[in-house]
This record gives C-alpha cells, structure tokens and sequence, in this order.
C-alpha cells in the first residue's frame, strides 16, 4: 500500500493552463486595433528596439535543403521585424540576396542599423501587404522563396488573402512560402482568451495593442488553396514548458508549413525556351538571374544608328524584357529621343559636367555627350545594370572618350553614394542633369528630385539656357504628372519648359526644347510615341 501511495504521488496530474471564454472587445476598439495597427508596431519597436525577439538560428535545420547553401538564391522576408531571419540567413548563405519588407517604418530603420546590413545584400524597405503593391518594391516572379515567420498572425483574417495575392506576384513558378506561426491551443491564445480581448474567432489583441491570429491546420492550408497555392508541408509543433514548483505544464504550439504555386498558376506564370545548353530555362527564374548579377546566357546585342554614332548595346533580351519594365537592362524610346537630342546639340553638353541618373545598361545619351563634354557620369543602382553598363562603354567608345566617363553606382537618396558621386565633379556639381524613363514608379519621384538638388551645380550661370539644369524624359502616359511637378517644386525646382509645349504660358523660355528641335531632330519620328521633355532650373 505504501508502495501504491508513493507511486500515486508521483504520478499526480499536472494542471493544463486554460481559461473560460469571455466577451468579445467592442467594435469600437476592433476598428481602432485596424486602424492604428502599424503605429501600435511602430511603438513596439521603439520600446523593444531590436532585444525583443531572438535570432532565428533553426532556419537551416528546418529548411536548409530549401535554401541550398552555396546556390545564389533570392528571398523575401515579409514582416522582417529587427532582423532576426534576415542576418542569421545572410551568415549561414552568403550567396543570398534578400529583399525584407516590414509595415512598420521603425522595424525597417532597425534593419538598416544593423552592424552586417549591407546594400548589396538586403534590400529593405517599409510595406503594408494588406494595401500596398509589392511588385513596386521586388520585380515580379524574381523570389525564389518567400518566409513568413510570425507574421501572418498579425493581419486580420480578412485581409490575408490580400497578402497572399500580393505575394504569388513576385514569387517564381517554382518558389516556395516558408511558413511558422502561432497555432490554436498555444498558451498564449488561453491567457489572452481570459481577459477580454478576443476580436474574433483565434484573433486576439495583445495589452501593449499589436494582434495575433491563432491558426488550425485546416485554416491554414484552406487559406493559401484558395488563394492558388498548394501544401508540400503541413504541421503542428508543440513544446511542453513545465513549472515544477508549481505543478503547471505551459503547452506553446506553431504551425510550420511549406507552399508552392499550384499547377495551374505555374502554367500561367511559366513561359520557356529551348536554350542551345538543352535544358528549360523558367523567364521569371532568368529575370532573377538579371537582376542580382548571375551569369546569365539571355543578354543580346542591339545596333542602334544616330547620326555619326553605331552602337552595339549589350542588354537583355527582348523575350525577356516583358517581365522587367521598370529595369535598366533594356533601351527605352525615351533615351533615344534625348540622344538625337544631345547628338543634334551638342551645346546642351559642350563643356559641362554633365550626369545621367538611371542610365540603365545602355547609357547611350552619356556616351554621346562625352564627344563635348568636360565630365560625364552615368548613374544606376541596380548592379547587373552597371556590369552592362560598363561593358558597352568599353566596346562603343574609344580610349579618349572613356576618359571623361565615369560609371558609378548611385541609389537615389543614399549620401554615401552622392557624395562619391559629386566628388567627381570636384565637389562643384553638375551643369547638366539628365534622366529618362525614371518617373514611372510614385514612390521613386522624391527621391529623385532630393538627388538632383543635392547634385546639381549652384553656378547660376550667365545666360537664360546656360543655368543648371535637369531634364527629364518619358511618355506622358505613364507618369503622375502632378506628383512629379510636387516633388520638383518642394525640392527647390521649377519647370521653365516642356515639349510639347502647349500647357505653359508664353516666356522666354519657352524657346529652348523648341530650339533642339529647329533644325536638325526629327520631331515628326516622335509625335505618336507620347514622349514628354520637362525642362528644369533651380528656383
């Protein structure tokens, strides 16, 4: 009997911690959580900074034949946070290019503070998934694969299918979505379900106001089915903390799953060639290679004629180019109006320092205006670009010419890389700033201008077409105009003229772009292509 109490002692149930549902919040504090959910994330961040969540070192455990160590693969954090997936991945995958994306501005900044943040390796940037269009920030079908680490949890149910919508964009054919987060029955959903803050069915709002979502398997896979993905991984993790002191036993639960595009999506995505090496080759799994500097087969040669100019442009190949219209690495209309337009007239240039941001791979009205130019710098951010870039300078200009033309690498906004940049203008700036086909994405305008004013010469210079300016160029079409005149002005430019040149009142100036025109460019080539000169000089 003894023998029979001691064991029943030992065996005594632990107490399982769970509560009793309560009340719902009020709709009035439903919608407020909604509204203010990114400043509630904000404030979190800024309280937390970056101690909050641990570093995830078990990425390659559980998913390292995903990553493929060695191979260049490009990923997508969504709900990037401080970090904590984004380095221990770039350290253990030095190959790796991530874009990390995050809705709360703080978070982002937090990233960029980050002792190993390098540019070259992690593109972050601020992003609401619930409203905002991700292709505006990663090319589209460029992923190879895309985590969501306790992010999810953190939008409503509503709006996730929104999420995933915007994610099948940049994802490839063949990529995959890594997914862990919070599953029903986890001890936290039971201490928040006994004290009132329940919004709706597994969704909660936490004391300090951020949201979490608690998922089922069932949920979880019938979300991302219904929104063309399907699952290759599907499980609930469960670890047991014990109090011994207390007798209580604290059940913490995850759901971790893999996705991929189902079969019909990756038919509307996939479109392939037969290359000469006999393999198929996805075009979306090319523009990944284009874009982050891989070697690539899919570059070709393009001859364009001007005048006593014959260029053999290097750049990416029309079959291609469909899937990268906001890219450098092909040559827009718009550039070759402005280069039969400085070709035409040569005193735009002659004598100046003359710059060109977003010069793509082509660069062809840089090269052009070396023949009278005393400085010239095209500009890019994006590095295969620049590989491009350089080398058709190298095979369309001769040694004399090349000399006075610098290729530098130039994100709009960046100090490091305006300061390099005007130290090659002697720290004086530039006569002559040159942009074509650099208007079309919203968010880009300001930085731009913010670029160009920090870049542009304070020489007031002696005549009316002699001042500094800037000059833009694109099809009207596909620009927001009025954004552009905004930014322009709140950075200290004002638009002295445009062609065609119907929409400004008569004045002096209005003489200028028609002048280029006068005599030697053949305006009537490009009166149904919708192109747009806008004409700037600093208030």
């Amino acid at each position: 009997m003894a023998s029979d109490a001691s064991n029943s002692i030992e065996t005594k149930l632990k107490i399982q911690i769970y509560a009793t549902p309560n009340n719902e919040v009020t709709p009035f504090w439903k919608a407020k959580y909604e509204k203010d959910a990114k400043k509630y994330w904000d404030v979190f961040y800024k309280r937390h900074q970056d101690r909050f969540f641990k570093d995830r070192h078990y990425l390659d455990k559980e998913w390292g034949d995903y990553f493929s160590e060695g191979e260049e693969k490009v990923i997508l954090e969504v709900g990037c946070g401080a970090g904590n997936t984004i380095f221990p991945l770039v350290a253990t995958y030095p190959g790796i290019f991530i874009h990390a994306c995050d809705f709360s501005p703080r978070a982002v900044d937090l990233v960029k503070a980050h002792k190993d943040f390098e540019e070259s390796k992690i593109n972050a940037f601020a992003c609401d998934l619930t409203s905002d269009e991700l292709v505006n920030h990663v090319p589209p079908s460029s992923v190879d694969i895309v985590t969501m680490i306790f992010v999810l949890s953190a939008v409503s149910p509503e709006k996730m299918p929104r999420v995933l919508q915007n994610i099948k964009k940049i994802l490839k054919p063949n990529g995959y979505v890594l997914f862990r987060d919070y599953a029903t029955g986890d001890l936290a959903q039971e201490r928040l379900t006994c004290k009132d803050q329940k919004i709706s069915e597994n969704f909660f709002v936490r004391g300090d106001g951020t949201r979490a979502f608690y998922f089922s398997e069932e949920f979880l896979k019938n979300l991302f089915q219904e929104n063309g993905f399907i699952t290759k991984e599907c499980g609930v993790c469960c670890k047991q903390v014990e109090n011994r002191s207390r007798e209580i036993v604290m059940n913490r639960r995850w759901v971790q799953a893999v996705f991929q595009l189902d079969d019909d999506n990756v038919e509307m995505h996939k479109m392939s060639k037969e290359p000469e090496n006999g393999f198929d080759v996805d075009i979306s799994e090319g523009f990944a290679f284009e874009m982050f500097g891989i070697s690539s087969p899919k570059d070709e040669i393009t001859e364009f004629r001007l005048r006593d100019w014959n260029f053999k442009i290097k750049l990416l190949s029309k079959e291609f180019q469909h899937t990268c219209k906001s890219t450098g690495l092909m040559l827009w209309e718009s550039a070759r109006l402005m280069a039969s337009v400085i070709a035409s007239n040569q005193t735009i240039v002659s004598g100046k320092n003359v710059l060109e941001l977003g010069s793509g791979c082509a660069g062809i009205c840089s090269m052009i205006a070396t023949k009278t130019a005393h400085l010239v710098v095209p500009t890019d951010g994006d590095e295969k670009a620049l590989q491009l870039l350089n080398e058709n300078v190298t095979s369309n200009l001769e040694e004399s010419l090349r000399s006075k033309l610098h290729v530098k690498k130039l994100y709009w906004g960046n100090k490091e890389h305006i300061e390099s940049v005007k130290k090659l203008s002697g720290n004086k700036g530039f006569d002559v700033i040159i942009g074509t086909d650099v208007t079309y994405v919203a968010e880009a305008i300001m930085p731009l201008f913010q670029t160009a004013r920090e870049l542009i010469s304070v020489d007031e210079g002696d005549e009316q077409g002699s001042k500094p300016a800037l000059i833009l160029c694109h099809i009207f079409r596909r620009v927001d105009e009025a954004s552009i005149l905004s930014a322009a002005s709140g950075f200290g430019f004002q638009l002295v003229d445009r062609w065609p040149n119907d929409t400004l009142t008569d004045s002096p100036s209005r003489s200028i772009i028609n002048d280029w025109f006068a005599s030697r460019v053949k305006e009537d080539e490009y009166e149904n292509a919708a192109l747009n000169i806008m004409y700037f000089h600093t208030k």
